[in-house]
């Protein structure tokens, strides 16, 4: 309890800029977690990305991927270079009002033991339940719940036992729309999916896609395909960029 945290409010915390645009950029930023001081995770990593723009993150197992989200959501800070958000340093603003720009799909969503709208509305605890319905229609989820015994009202169980793996995603998908982010970040929400799941779930992540920043964790090709640009990432860098032709030219 006397553990004094790293990431901390600055004394007077940089505003944000309003309305979000969701521009990104990492600058010679350099990070090792505490438990492998040895080894970078990442070592001198630039990135700027475009508002709206999607960009696919690829590369082995070790690359950095997962620590590029970590970082954006300021879970650690880098121990050399900046990211910044709309033009302002992460260490410079607010956790909670940073934090609120961002939505996360992750790959193993985590479904609390409670009913469908308590579930939905973690993304945004003050939306109404009619938001919370239309988040679920445009997550393809809304049909499925209403067939449930008590319907949005149902309980889920215990780590969402109740629902299978493309119902958990979209889910999570219906939170992320409405929590309605500036920057999406998706770690590959598709990838232990069966085909028919996948598709239901890649359609409701299209629509929320449309219009935001969205940096996603990539390992299908179908995914590689629709992004604007693919960083290839080995050992805590950037070794190339482009789109997918290119890459494969």
């Amino acid at each position: 309890m006397r553990q004094e945290p790293e990431i901390r409010t600055p004394e007077r915390p940089a505003a944000l800029p309003e309305p979000a645009r969701g521009a990104l950029e990492f600058a010679a930023v350099s990070f090792a977690y505490p438990s492998r001081r040895d080894r970078p995770a990442l070592d001198g990593f630039d990135l700027r990305v475009q508002p709206g723009e999607r960009v696919a993150l690829v590369g082995p197992s070790g690359a950095g991927k997962t620590t590029v989200f970590n970082l954006l959501l300021r879970f650690y800070d880098p121990s050399a270079g900046a990211i910044r958000l709309d033009g302002v340093d992460l260490r410079e603003a607010d956790p909670r009002e940073l934090r609120a720009r961002f939505g996360l799909v992750p790959q193993d969503p985590v479904i609390f033991a409670a009913d469908a709208y308590d579930n939905i509305r973690y993304g945004r605890p003050g939306a109404s339940d009619a938001e919370v319905r239309a988040a679920a229609e445009a997550a393809d989820v809304a049909a499925f719940l209403d067939g449930l015994p008590q319907g949005f009202g149902t309980f889920l169980g215990e780590k969402g036992i109740r629902l299978s793996g493309g119902q958990r995603q979209r889910l999570a998908v219906a939170r992320a729309i409405l929590r309605n982010p500036a920057v999406l970040l998706l770690d590959e929400a598709t990838s232990a999916l069966d085909a028919e799941s996948e598709r239901a779930v890649q359609r409701a992540l299209d629509r929320l896609m449309e219009g935001r920043t969205t940096l996603v964790i990539a390992h299908r090709l179908a995914t590689v395909l629709k992004a604007d640009r693919i960083v290839v990432m080995d050992g805590g860098r950037v070794v190339s960029i482009g789109r997918h032709g290119e890459l494969m030219d």
